[in-house]
């Protein structure tokens, strides 16, 4: 009962000197409160999406939500006519696009080289596609940078990435070969097994996945016959789903089918590189140490506030024991205070996560050189890092609280050390 009663009192002593305290400080203290809570979750939400957003580039712009390739000792996907019939049967489908693909070498500027010249070389992914279908997909038409998108109809004519020429890479690597003065109109070479194709460049992709940027794209009608292809088997299968379909529901209906026999099923899950998982978990350890520090900041700034304020109050605290008031109380109501603060600093900063910066990350992400940053601030880890800012903030406020009210009563009263 004496607890029940102790609760009572510190939260009235709490109240009481919350609302006479000054204004501005206790504006300044909310205002610590909400620039820690926002350093926990920003600091490693921006983190973690620098790499969600390439993440979410590579599923929505070369996997979609299901992928089938070929097999790793396969060049390509075996009876791929008859798998794409089954997956346009399945009812979650909404689209399919298939792609032919093989190594090509590119050549430029053929016709003005003298025979002491270096060749204008580089290497890239042959891409065959139905425009229609892969636009409905990855929206492909989307990342034309210069020039037209390709049309069933064209004939001898490409859409080249950006990675692969000269003026649109911002740095110098000897392990990337790219193609000098190619730019729209522009005729190229392809050289394939031993063949060689004179194409015209139609357009330039730019892209954040490589996949896109690093690719050239022609017609596959046309394809299949630089390739030297017609039995209609492709190197890979991309599916679009409706929306809120289950992309690991459709890749059950494939293998239950069998098709994992002639191809790699895949979620866009599945597809990610290993390498961004990777950085993801490094960036989110990275990220929740950062933050940590800035806890560890606002703890000490709540225990100088509330030592200092003890401090000025110790005559009133030992003038409060002295006529009764239990020290138990006093010590539960500088906890009310600093829980005070705590709450109304992290309900500040969730507003402004959530309603702020989250929609603002999304409409405008940060425009890094290998993806568009966003802010990732799952509700489950906030509440969790709310709740590590409410433990370490009553942690702060109680020991030095539990330091002045321990004082000998007369001393306190008396102002004597």
């Amino acid at each position: 009962m004496s607890i029940i009663l102790n609760i009572k009192i510190g939260y009235f002593l709490a109240w009481r000197q919350i609302r006479r305290a000054n204004i501005w400080t206790t504006g300044l203290i909310v205002f610590i409160m909400v620039l820690t809570f926002l350093n926990l979750v920003v600091v490693s939400g921006i983190l973690v999406g620098l790499i969600e957003g390439s993440i979410a580039a590579h599923h929505e712009q070369f996997t979609g939500d299901v992928i089938l390739s070929n097999l790793d000792n396969k060049q390509y996907i075996e009876g791929s006519p008859n798998i794409i019939s089954i997956i346009k049967n399945i009812p979650e489908v909404a689209f399919v696009t298939s792609r032919f693909s093989t190594g090509a070498v590119l050549e430029a500027n053929y016709e003005t080289k003298k025979d002491t010249d270096k060749a204008n070389t580089a290497s890239a992914q042959l891409i065959g596609i139905n425009p229609s279908a892969e636009d409905a997909v990855t929206g492909l038409a989307s990342h034309m940078l210069e020039g037209q998108y390709l049309v069933p109809t064209d004939y001898d004519k490409v859409l080249v990435g950006s990675f692969l020429l000269a003026q649109y890479l911002s740095f110098d690597s000897p392990d990337l070969t790219s193609l000098k003065d190619v730019y729209v109109g522009t005729k190229i070479r392809i050289k394939i097994n031993g063949i060689t194709r004179e194409v015209t460049v139609k357009g330039i992709l730019k892209s954040k996945v490589d996949n896109i940027s690093r690719g050239l794209y022609m017609v596959d009608s046309q394809a299949k016959d630089v390739i030297g292809r017609q039995d209609g088997n492709v190197a890979q299968i991309a599916v679009k789903l409706k929306p809120g379909a289950d992309p690991l529901k459709v890749k059950q209906t494939l293998l239950l089918a069998g098709v994992d026999k002639s191809a790699k099923v895949q979620t866009y899950i599945d597809a990610q590189p290993k390498f961004l998982k990777d950085i993801i978990a490094t960036f989110a350890m990275l990220g929740n140490f950062l933050s940590s520090i800035g806890l560890v900041v606002s703890s000490i700034t709540i225990f100088i506030v509330i030592f200092i304020n003890a401090l000025t109050r110790r005559k009133f605290i030992g003038i409060l024991k002295g006529i009764g008031i239990n020290g138990q109380a006093i010590e539960i109501s500088y906890i009310f205070q600093s829980v005070f603060y705590a709450i109304s600093g992290s309900a500040i900063g969730l507003v402004l996560v959530y309603l702020a910066l989250v929609p603002l990350f999304k409409s405008h992400p940060i425009d890094f050189p290998f993806s568009d940053g966003i802010l990732v601030a799952p509700l489950s880890g906030t509440l969790i890092r709310m709740g590590l800012l409410i433990f370490a903030t009553i942690v702060a406020g109680y020991i030095p609280a539990r330091m002045i009210v321990r004082k000998n009563t007369l001393d306190s009263i008396l102002g004597r050390n």
